[in-house]
C-alpha cells in the first residue's frame, strides 16, 4: 500500500509569497509589529500530516470504546427543538477532537467512522490546518463581502475550476451551505423560465412549465433525493406535498422523480414534457452515491444516458458533490463518470469541517441570476477558503493513496457481507462512502447500537420504510489498511454476536 505523500508548505506556498509580503507590510503598519517577523511566520513550511503524528493515532486503536477519561455530567440542557431533542446523543457530545478520533461526553473514545457526519475528511486537529491560525495572526478577515472578495477567496475560485476541467464550467458562486449551493443552481434553472428581478431580460423559455427531474425511490416516489433544507428543494424530496400540488395544478412547476438507474423513466419523462407544449424540463438534479437513500450508487451508463438526452433537449444538468466531493480520487467523482455537468454543487468536505463554506461552479450560461439572487453575507470568508485550499492540495497529493485505500475497504466490506449473507444482504455505495444493508429494520439497528458500543461511530438509515435498513460509514481520508481492518474487525465482532456466518 503506498503511504501517505508528506505535504510540507508555508502560508506563502499556498497563496502566493508576493501577497503574504503584501499583506505582512499592511498589518505592520497597523499594528507596530516587525515586519520581518511577520515575513518570517508566512514563510515557514509546515509538515502537513507528520508520519509520527499517524502513528500516534494508531496506537490508540485498542482503546476505541473504552472510557479514556473521567468524561463529564456537568454540561449544559440547550434549548433546541422537539425534533432536535429527540435525536439528541449527548454521550457522544464531543469533549475533544484529534485525528480520526473524538472523545465524547461520557469520556469514551469513538473512531470518526462516519467523519463526523461526512465533513471532517481529515480528522480533528488536522496538522495542516494550522496555516489557518498564522493567517488568523495576520489579521486576516474573515468578515468580507462578495464585493470585496479577497484574494484567497479568487484564488479558490481558479482552483476550482481547473480541479473540475470541464470545459465551460468557469464561474465560481461562493455560498455557505449545501443548501444554498444547490438552491443556488436551482434558481439558475428558474431564471430560464421566469425573469428574477423586474426589468432584467426576458427569460428564453418564457410562458413554459419549469420540470424538474430528481431522483426518486424504486417505488416512484420523491423521498430518495436529498438537496438540502431549502423550500424548494424540500418539495422535490417530497415534503411540502400540499404545496408542491398546488402549485403543479396551478402550472408554475413540476417535480418528476426517476427511480434510480431507470432508463424508461426517463425517456418518458423526456416524451411527455419535451413534446413541445406547456411543459419544458428545467433541469436534472442528481447525486452519485445517494447516501440519503441507502447509499445507493448510479450506474454510469444510466448518468451518461441521462446527460446524452439532457443535452439533446437543452436541459441543464446539476450533480451535487456534497456528499462524494473530495472522497473521490480527483477530487469529483463526476469525472470519474465522465459526466459534463452544467453546475456542480460543493460543500462539507472540502473546508474540512473548521468553516461551513460551499460553492456552485458554473457556466457562462448558467450565470444568469442577478447580485442578489443567491448572495449571503459570509460566503466570501478569506480563512474559509484558505481551508478549502489546504484540503484540496492534500488530497491531490494524496490521490492514489486515497484511490487504494477506498478499494480496500470497499474489497473487505464485500467480502464481509459475503460471510454473513443471513444478516448482510449486500454492500451499497463506493469506497469510503459506504453502507451495510441489513434485511431488516430490527437486525440494523442492533447491529448500529453494538457497533457504537464498541466505539465505531456508525448511523443506521431506517426513517424511510421504501428505503432498505441501511448502516452508513465514511471513512475518514486518513484512515489508512490498519484503521480498515480494525472496522472490519469490529464489524465481524459484532456480526459473530448477531448471527452464524456462512462458514
Amino acid at each position: 500500500m503506498v503511504p501517505f505523500r508528506t505535504v510540507q508548505a508555508s502560508l506563502a506556498d499556498v497563496v502566493g509569497a508576493s501577497y503574504v509580503g503584501a499583506v505582512c507590510e499592511a498589518r505592520a503598519a497597523l499594528s507596530g509589529e516587525d515586519v520581518q517577523a511577520l515575513r518570517r511566520r508566512t514563510h515557514q513550511p509546515l509538515d502537513w500530516y507528520p508520519p509520527a503524528w499517524h502513528e500516534r493515532l494508531l496506537t490508540q486503536l485498542p482503546r476505541v470504546g473504552q472510557q479514556i477519561c473521567a468524561g463529564t455530567t456537568d454540561t449544559a440542557v440547550g434549548a433546541t427543538t422537539q425534533a432536535c431533542a429527540a435525536a439528541e446523543h449527548r454521550s457522544a457530545a464531543p469533549l475533544t477532537g484529534y485525528g480520526f478520533y473524538r472523545v465524547g461526553e461520557d469520556g469514551r473514545l469513538f473512531l470518526t467512522t462516519k467523519s463526523e457526519h461526512y465533513h471532517a475528511p481529515l480528522g480533528h486537529a488536522f496538522p495542516g490546518y494550522a496555516l489557518l491560525e498564522t493567517a488568523r495572526s495576520l489579521g486576516l478577515p474573515q468578515a468580507t463581502h462578495n464585493n470585496t472578495r479577497g484574494h484567497v477567496t479568487r484564488l479558490l475560485e481558479e482552483t476550482l475550476v481547473r480541479a473540475a476541467e470541464v470545459d465551460g464550467l468557469d464561474r465560481v458562486l461562493n455560498l455557505e451551505t449545501g443548501s444554498l449551493a444547490v438552491e443556488a443552481g436551482v434558481k439558475m434553472m428558474l431564471a430560464r423560465f421566469i425573469a428574477p428581478e423586474s426589468g432584467g431580460p426576458k427569460p428564453l423559455y418564457k410562458d413554459r412549465c419549469p420540470v424538474f427531474l430528481v431522483m426518486g425511490n424504486d417505488d416512484g416516489g420523491l423521498s430518495a433525493n436529498y438537496h438540502g433544507t431549502t423550500v424548494l428543494t424540500q418539495m422535490m424530496r417530497g415534503m411540502w406535498p400540499e404545496l408542491l400540488m398546488m402549485m403543479e395544478i396551478e402550472g408554475q412547476i413540476k417535480v418528476i422523480p426517476i427511480r434510480p438507474d431507470s432508463k424508461e423513466d426517463l425517456d418518458a419523462a423526456f416524451a411527455r414534457h419535451e413534446a413541445g407544449g406547456i411543459y419544458k424540463i428545467a433541469g436534472f438534479l442528481h447525486e452519485i452515491v445517494m447516501m440519503n437513500y441507502g447509499a445507493r450508487r448510479l450506474s454510469r451508463e444510466f448518468l451518461q444516458y441521462a446527460y446524452d438526452l439532457c443535452a439533446r433537449y437543452d436541459v441543464p444538468t446539476l450533480v451535487d458533490e456534497i456528499q462524494t466531493g473530495l472522497w473521490a480520487p480527483g477530487l469529483f467523482l463526476f469525472r470519474e463518470y465522465g459526466l459534463r455537468p452544467s453546475m456542480v454543487a460543493l460543500g462539507k468536505g472540502f473546508p474540512g469541517g473548521e468553516y461551513p463554506a460551499s460553492r456552485l461552479i458554473c457556466s457562462a450560461e448558467m450565470d444568469t441570476l442577478p447580485q442578489f439572487g443567491a448572495l449571503v453575507t459570509n460566503g466570501q470568508e478569506e480563512i474559509a477558503s484558505l481551508a478549502y485550499l489546504i484540503t484540496l492540495r492534500w488530497a491531490q497529493e494524496n490521490t492514489e493513496v486515497i484511490r487504494e485505500i477506498g478499494d480496500l475497504y470497499e474489497s473487505r466490506m464485500r467480502e464481509v457481507a459475503a460471510k454473513y449473507p443471513a444478516i448482510i444482504a449486500g454492500i451499497s455505495g463506493q469506497r469510503h462512502l459506504l453502507g451495510l444493508e441489513f434485511h431488516d429494520i430490527a437486525t440494523a439497528r442492533a447491529c448500529t447500537e453494538a457497533l457504537n458500543r464498541a466505539g465505531l461511530d456508525v448511523s443506521a438509515h431506517t426513517y424511510k420504510t421504501e428505503c432498505p435498513p441501511v448502516a452508513l460509514t465514511k471513512l475518514p481520508l486518513t484512515a489508512c489498511p490498519v484503521v480498515v481492518e480494525f472496522v472490519v474487525q469490529r464489524l465481524t465482532d459484532t456480526l459473530d454476536r448477531l448471527g452464524p456466518s456462512k462458514n
